[in-house]
């Protein structure tokens, strides 16, 4: 259950330990990313574009070093600064950033820097689904399509690492809606290790392996994913609203007569709202601590579809009236936000034996991601 992501290159790990300056805000950053998609996750103004683009060498800290699996990037000890442009970083922006007198090809071909290559040997771009796109112009684009395009412009660069600040931003709901899919297929597919700055836990949730929490210009939490979302000690440094757990899931039936998809988790079965995925498909599945209820014994007669039995591994108590529950379902960890007095009644505590009921329309399908076999401690079928 634990271990190394299943992606990234194979030891290409990523070190930033850097400290810079900018007006009045000071920027103290250090984690360390072994590949995979690392989110760096945070309001705005916390400092995440700057730590990307001092990895690009957009930025030049004042002081510390960034590495590159065995490549030194910066190190301001030994003098010295790769420029940018010899870093071998693609970087996608808010914005694609396409020249509109290029076509799609064109500008796809403009990205290119090693010519001993015709095509990218990153297998992620084929999966974005551009091929049908190259003649046109970024003017006839949508949203979607052009930072797809982007995307592959990035590639086309042969990058060791991947940088993409917030490239959902620029897109309404719609346009969200069209390129989230070829974007979860692209990092799901692709070697190449990925930083993705957002401050939305639904793109998190779906895309990451390991998350950098950022406040203030500093690394309020960093580790994998799933441990940060059900620790209740980070829900200070998340946000109550976000806090939750990932659980891998296995869709044994997409589709039945009541318009639900059944799921199996390591504990039992879920049923949500049809999900777009074949039978057997692995996906990961963001349930929130404010959607799941607690119950002593098995509830009998709800309207409630999901019912697994779990144990209580932690409770965490903050400032307000509210408790967090971390519990173990199986082999999958969830997390539930109740009230002292309920855990009081309930007498919950380490070791306590309940029930988890989570109401299938909680789980929405900016919940459900298109890939599973999350390492770092994140339980279920990898």
């Amino acid at each position: 259950m634990g271990g190394a992501p299943r992606r990234g290159a194979a030891g290409m790990s990523v070190s930033v330990h850097i400290q810079q300056r900018l007006g009045d805000f000071a920027l103290d950053v250090a984690f360390d990313s072994e590949g995979g998609v690392t989110a760096l996750f945070g309001p705005s103004g916390s400092g995440k574009t700057s730590v990307i683009n001092a990895i690009a060498g957009l930025n030049k800290p004042d002081t510390g070093r960034i590495h590159l699996g065995g490549r030194v990037l910066y190190d301001s000890g030994d003098g010295i600064n790769v420029p940018p442009h010899k870093r071998r970083i693609g970087y996608v922006f808010q914005e694609p950033r396409l020249f509109p007198h290029m076509s799609v090809a064109q500008n796809i071909e403009y990205g290119r820097r090693n010519q001993l290559y015709s095509t990218p040997n990153d297998g992620g771009l084929s999966v974005l689904g551009i091929a049908h796109l190259m003649e046109r112009y970024p003017r006839d684009l949508s949203g979607g399509e052009a930072q797809r395009v982007a995307i592959a412009r990035a590639l086309t660069s042969q990058p060791e690492v991947l940088l993409m600040d917030e490239p959902l931003a620029a897109l309404d709901d719609t346009r969200k809606a069209e390129f989230l899919p070829y974007l979860q297929a692209f990092v799901a597919k692709t070697s190449i290790p990925v930083f993705y700055v957002s401050h939305a836990m639904s793109e998190v949730a779906q895309l990451a392996d390991h998350l950098v929490v950022m406040r203030e210009g500093r690394v309020a939490r960093s580790g994998a994913l799933g441990q940060i979302l059900s620790d209740p000690a980070a829900i200070s440094d998340i946000g109550v609203r976000e806090a939750g757990a990932i659980v891998t899931v296995t869709v044994t039936r997409a589709n039945d007569s009541d318009g639900l998809s059944a799921l199996a988790t390591s504990a039992g079965r879920l049923f949500l709202p049809r999900v777009q995925a074949e039978d057997g498909a692995t996906l990961r599945v963001r349930i929130r601590a404010s959607d799941v209820m607690l119950s002593k014994d098995k509830p009998d007669g709800l309207s409630a579809l999901n019912i697994l039995p779990c144990t209580v591994t932690q409770l965490h108590e903050g400032q307000g009236p509210g408790v967090a529950v971390a519990l173990r379902s199986g082999g999958d960890t969830l997390m539930a936000r109740i009230t002292r007095r309920s855990a009081r009644a309930m007498g919950l505590r380490a070791g306590s034996s309940c029930y988890a009921v989570i109401k299938s329309v909680a789980v929405a399908p900016t919940d459900l991601g298109l890939r599973g076999g999350l390492g770092g401690g994140l339980g279920g079928t990898p």
